[in-house]
């Protein structure tokens, strides 16, 4: 009986202390898993904290904007990449650091500051600093200045009050001229000055008309620099503006040659466009040029060497440059760069008698970058002016396209080089040079 119940009992106390075995066991695996589960949770966060940092810091380095923190003590803690060429500066730029310095630390007591920092270069740059403090219920967390690049947009600005100064002015004089060429024809009677007075308002009348002409036409080839491409002959281009400076020339008597490959030279480009330009740079060498002088016309490429290793049937890619020359006045060097302005015009003696507001240049620069090209000019005083545009396209190796046999293009300009004709204009499209480039 007592054995009996000496095995029960071993067996009850064998049975709770398994259970409770089982039971600390349970929690261990309990306590183990929840362990785990928090070391995965701190690895995500820290991932996620770095992944972040580096994301922020990634967004800060990629804006246009320098960015520098400091601390509460104006102590720095952080800058983006486009700041940290300011700490590595030398020359101009670190007046612009020392700038940096002086704003965080008046922000790190509370002051909002900004300050311009223009250098004068070359080139001519400006900057606008600005720094104001971190503070949230009076808190304060530090500070944190910006710097700005603000050359583009001062240009921009002068541009503008540019444009409205000469604007204004290259439309009143003609409206003023007008207004009192009218009030004198109001009370004249003599029928000679009123012949007189009659051709000088109509020549105000042109030049006002010739003013807003310009003005729509930068203002739409500006606008069209998403412009659709279709292929343009040069061979076309250069007719169509030959065509539209005739009259100009024969008024001058200024004489136009022109040489031309037989090589087809096309481009993907806005023929409304192309014309345009070269109709300007043939206008200028017009009117810039003494009387009786000559303007010479160029249209060659820079690889035409391919032909002769290329099959007839295949188009190659080339430069097409065209280049116009005169026997004009000349440019000096410190107007060469500015002459592609709206509105510049050389102040010389020579220049105000001519007619025009500095547009047209303007107009063969926003051509040329609307195309992928460029325009560059070589000049000197007393020496004449070569401009030359630059183009990518292709060539063919056919027949300059709308030229017959006879030598006269559809136009009825006679390009066929037979020898320089005498008169005035009257060389419009002479000297054609065959397949040389």
């Amino acid at each position: 009986m007592i054995a009996s119940f000496l095995l029960v009992a071993a067996g009850v106390g064998v049975c709770v202390i398994g259970a409770v075995a089982w039971r600390e066991h349970r929690r261990g695996v309990a306590d183990r898993d929840m362990q785990r589960r928090r070391e995965e949770e701190h690895r995500r966060q820290a991932i996620e904290l770095v992944e972040s940092e580096a994301r922020l810091q990634l967004s800060v380095d990629a804006i246009t904007q320098g960015v520098v923190l400091a601390t509460a003590d104006g102590v720095e803690i952080y800058r983006n990449r486009y700041a940290q060429a300011f700490a590595e500066a030398r020359h101009g730029e670190a007046l612009v650091e020392a700038c940096i310095g002086d704003l965080l630390a008046q922000a790190a007591h509370g002051e909002t500051v900004e300050r311009e920092v223009e250098l004068f270069g070359p080139p001519r740059r400006c900057y606008f600093v600005s720094a104001k403090p971190l503070r949230i219920d009076d808190k304060n967390y530090g500070a944190v200045a910006q710097i700005d690049d603000v050359t583009e947009s001062q240009r921009l600005d002068a541009m503008r009050r540019d444009f409205v100064s000469n604007i204004s002015h290259e439309l009143r004089t003609p409206m003023g001229a007008l207004c009192l060429l009218a009030e004198t024809l109001a009370g004249e009677s003599d029928p000679l000055v009123v012949s007189r007075l009659a051709t000088r308002v109509q020549a105000e009348a042109i030049r006002l008309s010739d003013t807003m002409n310009d003005l729509l036409e930068l203002s739409q080839i500006e606008s069209d620099e998403m412009i659709e491409r279709t292929v343009v002959s040069i061979q076309d281009v250069v007719r169509d503006a030959l065509l539209r400076v005739s009259q100009a020339a024969a008024n001058r008597q200024i004489q136009i040659e022109i040489s031309l490959p037989e090589l087809v030279l096309e481009v993907q480009g806005d023929q409304r466009q192309l014309t345009s330009a070269v109709f300007n740079l043939l206008d200028n060498a017009v009117k810039y040029s003494e009387v009786q002088r000559k303007v010479w016309v160029t249209v060659r490429t820079v690889r035409a060497a391919w032909a002769s290793k290329a099959p007839r049937q295949e188009p190659l890619e080339a430069v097409v440059e065209i280049e116009v020359r005169d026997e004009g006045c000349g440019i000096a060097p410190d107007h060469a760069q500015r002459i592609f302005e709206r509105f510049y015009r050389v102040d010389n003696s020579r220049t105000d008698a001519v007619a025009g507001v500095g547009l047209g240049l303007a107009i063969v620069r926003h051509v040329a970058t609307n195309h992928n090209g460029e325009v560059e000019v070589a000049s000197g005083l007393g020496q004449g002016s070569t401009f030359t545009l630059r183009l990518a396209g292709t060539l063919r190796l056919a027949g300059c396209s709308g030229v017959d046999s006879s030598g006269v293009d559809s136009s009825g300009v006679d390009i066929s080089g037979a020898g320089t004709r005498a008169g005035p204009g009257a060389g419009m499209a002479d000297d054609f040079v065959g397949a040389a480039v």
